[in-house]
C-alpha cells in the first residue's frame, strides 16, 4: 500500500483520504482484472471515479455469485440499495462509501442507475437464470451491463443522451459476448443465459446441461453474433455524437470486445468448453486502433 499512498499524497483527488482512495483501488487490484490498467488512461478524478464504480460492480457481482440462499443473498443486495440511497442523502460510513460518494456528487451519476445494477445482481442471486424469454434476456443485459455503461460515460465525461445511447448498445454488445464465450462455464454453474426461443427454434432443450453438446448451438451462436454486431455498430455511430475524448475508454472496450466476438466465430460453438481469450500483444494493438481511430 505504500506506493499508493505516495502517489495519493500529490493531490486530492476527488476531495477524498488517500486511504480511501488506496481502499477503493485494492478492491480493483485483488479482481486481477485488466480494468485497472485499462483506466489508466483516464485522468485520476476520472480514473479514481471508475475505481469506485468498478468497486462498487464487483462487491454486489460478489453478493450474487457468493454460496448461500437465494433470500440470505437478496437481503444483502437490499442492505446496498439502502447503502446507495445513504450516499445520496450525505451519509457515508466507511471509505469505499466516502470515494462513491464524492463520485456521484462530482460527476452527477443517477441512483437509478446503482439500483439497476443491484436489480440485475438480485436477478443472479434469487436462483441461476435458466433460459430466459427474449425480454427477459434483454432485461437482465440492460441491468448488468448497459446500466454499468451509464455511470460509466458521465465518469469518463458525457452526460448527453447521445451517451446513453452508447451505454445501451455497447453495454447489451459486450454482455451478449460475454454470454457467447461463457456457454461451457455457466452451464457448470447451472447457469444459461440463452434465450429460450432461441432454443426452442433449433430444437435443443432450454437446460444447461444439454445446451453445451447440442449440435444446432452454432446457429443460436451465430444469430446472437449478429445482434452483438449490430449492437456495436450502433454504438460506434453514437459515440461519434459525442464527446470524442471522453468516448476513448469505451472505444477501447468497443473494439476489444469486438475482437474476441470475431474469435468466437471463427472458432465456432462446437467445442464451447474452450473459452476464447485475445493474447496480450493483441489486446495492446486493439488498443491503440482504437484510440487513434
Amino acid at each position: 500500500m505504500g506506493f499508493l499512498r505516495a502517489r495519493h499524497d500529490e493531490a486530492p483527488v476527488l476531495g477524498c483520504d488517500p486511504a480511501d482512495l488506496a481502499e477503493v483501488e485494492q478492491i480493483v487490484v485483488r479482481s486481477g482484472t485488466s480494468f485497472g490498467k485499462g483506466m489508466r488512461i483516464l485522468p485520476p478524478e476520472r480514473r479514481y471515479g471508475m475505481y469506485a464504480v468498478y468497486a462498487f460492480c464487483r462487491l454486489v457481482d460478489d453478493v450474487a455469485d457468493d454460496e448461500g440462499e437465494p433470500d440470505d443473498k437478496c437481503r444483502r443486495l437490499e442492505d446496498w440499495r439502502a447503502r446507495i440511497a445513504r450516499l445520496y442523502a450525505g451519509e457515508a460510513r466507511d471509505g469505499i462509501d466516502r470515494v462513491l460518494m464524492a463520485t456521484i456528487r462530482r460527476f452527477d451519476l443517477r441512483q437509478q442507475d446503482f439500483n439497476d445494477v443491484i436489480d440485475g445482481m438480485e436477478m443472479d442471486a434469487r436462483g441461476p437464470v435458466v433460459a430466459p424469454d427474449e425480454a427477459t434476456f434483454d432485461l437482465y443485459c440492460d441491468r448488468v451491463a448497459s446500466a454499468v455503461g451509464r455511470l460509466s460515460v458521465r465518469v469518463f465525461g458525457d452526460a448527453s443522451t447521445h451517451a446513453d445511447q452508447v451505454a445501451y448498445h455497447l453495454g447489451r454488445a459486450l454482455q451478449i459476448t460475454n454470454i457467447l464465450r461463457d456457454v461451457a462455464e455457466d452451464a457448470r454453474l447451472g447457469r444459461l443465459y440463452l434465450p429460450r426461443e432461441l432454443l426452442e427454434r433449433f430444437g435443443i432443450m432450454p437446460e444447461p446441461a444439454a445446451v453445451v453438446h447440442a449440435p444446432r448451438l452454432e446457429q443460436v451462436g451465430r444469430i446472437l453474433a449478429g445482434r452483438a454486431h449490430d449492437h456495436f455498430r450502433a454504438a460506434g455511430r453514437a459515440m461519434r455524437l459525442c464527446d470524442r475524448t471522453a468516448m476513448r475508454p469505451a472505444r477501447v472496450m468497443g473494439a476489444t470486445y469486438a475482437a474476441i466476438l470475431a474469435a468466437q466465430e471463427r472458432q465456432g460453438w462446437g467445442t464451447p468448453e474452450k473459452r476464447v481469450s485475445l493474447s496480450r500483444p493483441r489486446k495492446v494493438l486493439v488498443a491503440l486502433r482504437a484510440l487513434v481511430a
